[in-house]
């Protein structure tokens, strides 16, 4: 039997009908039976169905007019553009999103939560690199300057995987940081500083041991002293710090291809000798650097999955960890709750610019927030953007807010950070990596097989069916609170002890074990020439 097999019990289908309400305020609530219900199902408290309503999907509760605020969360996530009878099916069809709330006159700092106590004697195993920073895993970086050079990357990174890795068993893998930047770019437009940042920190993630090499072109814009300043990546050794090494395939030593993945692997043995020679020591939990995001979110997340993530980020808070949250989108809604739990003034600002940079991002491409929502968001029962965000803000937990940081920024301090990205799931972990997470947590309702190749990512299921279905790519089952097989408080601390023996290297995730990754997608919002 796999040791992944007790994660994600199939639960039993729910028999009996059963809808949940967040909110003792709501005027709507989900149905919670796999596959759904059937017109006429009446339930204990006597609500009797209309129509048949999906799982997850919303019923109306009381009787609703044309124009009626339709509340979920405590929250109006919209106005129902007809009369919704009690038993309604309520959907992203039969409702009208509100505007976006204001960027100004926000309450700053007003509900600050007291500081939680502390949570002491939890430690995990990783590998401590010079800059003070800890890794959950040991991995060869290579990174690279330009798109041109990906096919070269990749054929050496298979070559160095499967001749030379065998050698170095105490290095995890070999990775190439490929991406589609570099040239044909505008690269001294102002916002080209955030795919250019986001290469250089990614480069510095703690997984890569302080240790990467490079591959260039050699007639690209974004050349390597500009991508890797000297001194930005130093090595110890007994003679002094050596800095990033760099392969150029134009150099006029190449001659032919041999000869350039030739000097790819004769530079990347140096660098596996020195990863290989470290070790697991023991960590305070406080070295754990959290990424927390949903994909494929359905009505669930709000419900199961993300308040889950929510108490966790709260127990890593409490010990002195770092925890990001993110996806501009899916917060904006909720802004005056995260202004109102910022630590400091400053907090609160620097989440109204981001807000507002945003805002102005996405008029250029003449959208707003609602081109966010999914055809499988809305299958899963989210009507709009502002029922996804109610349900998104949970994962950050209830801890005070003390640091935000822009697209492809490094993080310099402990708490719950607000890690400003745009809500693809691909850029939103890419940007993560970047800012130096080594534990990413990825919640999911319809399903995905996301994964990142430079750090362990835990899935976690909104629904049991779900876990049955992909039983073997989900790592947490969190339907069991929907099925009260569970408390959201169950799953949170199972959660926080799998994070411990997935960063000490004890347990691998589902997508480590089937070696799934997604390619890494910047973020480019300067001019393409």
């Amino acid at each position: 039997m796999s040791e992944h097999d007790s994660r994600a019990p199939a639960a039993q289908p729910v028999k009996a009908p059963l809808h949940i309400r967040i909110h003792p305020e709501d005027n709507v609530a989900i149905v919670a039976n796999d596959g759904g219900l059937p017109a006429g199902t009446e339930f204990p408290c006597g609500l009797v169905l209309r129509e048949a309503v999906p799982q997850g999907h919303k019923v109306a509760l009381s009787d609703l007019k044309q124009g009626d605020a339709v509340v979920r969360y405590n929250v109006v996530i919209g106005y129902a553009l007809k009369d919704l009878p009690r038993g309604s099916w309520v959907n992203e069809r039969v409702i009208e999103m509100p505007v976006a709330p204001g960027l100004t006159d926000l309450p700053v700092g007003t509900r600050v939560p007291a500081p939680l106590p502390p949570l002491e004697g939890y430690t995990f195993e990783g590998f401590r690199n010079p800059d003070g920073s800890v890794g959950t895993r040991n991995i060869l970086a290579i990174t690279t300057t330009v798109q041109c050079v990906s096919g070269v990357v990749e054929h050496a990174v298979r070559r160095i995987r499967e001749e030379l890795l065998p050698r170095y068993p105490n290095v995890d893998d070999v990775v190439g940081l490929e991406h589609t930047y570099g040239c044909g770019v505008a690269i001294d437009a102002p916002d080209a500083v955030i795919p250019i940042r986001t290469l250089r920190n990614i480069a510095l993630n703690p997984n890569f041991g302080g240790t990467a090499m490079m591959v260039s072109l050699g007639c690209e814009k974004l050349q390597p002293d500009r991508l890797m300043p000297p001194g930005t990546i130093p090595i110890r050794t007994g003679a002094g710090e050596v800095q990033v090494g760099v392969v150029c395939l134009q150099d006029e030593q190449h001659v032919g291809f041999a000869s350039m993945i030739a000097s790819i692997m004769a530079m990347a043995e140096t660098h596996l000798a020195r990863l290989n020679a470290r070790r697991r020591e023991t960590c305070p939990v406080s070295d754990l650097v959290v990424g927390v995001q949903c994909g494929g979110s359905d009505a669930f997340s709000g419900v199961t999955a993300n308040p889950a993530v929510g108490f966790a980020t709260d127990l890593l808070v409490r010990a002195g960890a770092s925890v990001m949250f993110s996806e501009v989108t899916e917060v904006r809604d909720g802004i005056d709750q995260l202004t109102a739990r910022a630590a400091t003034p400053e907090v609160a600002e620097a989440m109204i610019r981001e807000m507002a940079w945003y805002d102005r991002y996405l008029e250029r491409g003449r959208v707003d927030r609602s081109a966010n929502t999914t055809p499988g968001n809305k299958k899963g029962g989210l009507s709009n953007i502002v029922e996804k965000a109610m349900g998104s803000i949970i994962k950050s937990g209830s801890a005070p807010i003390s640091g935000v940081l822009s697209p492809g920024e490094k993080l310099t301090q402990k708490g719950l950070i607000y890690a400003a990205t745009p809500a693809s799931d691909f850029i939103c972990g890419t940007l993560q990596l970047a800012a130096g997470m080594n534990l990413h947590v990825f919640t999911t309702g319809r399903g995905t097989p996301y994964g990142l190749a430079e750090v362990p990512v835990i899935k976690v299921a909104t629904r049991s069916d779900l876990a049955r279905r992909w039983h073997d790519l989900m790592d947490v089952n969190a339907g069991r609170i929907a099925t009260g097989e569970a408390t959201i408080e169950d799953v949170g601390w199972e959660l926080f002890h799998l994070m411990i023996d997935v960063a000490s290297g004890r347990r691998k995730t589902w997508a480590e074990h089937h070696k799934l990754h997604n390619a890494l997608a910047l973020f480019n919002p300067a001019p393409v020439t």
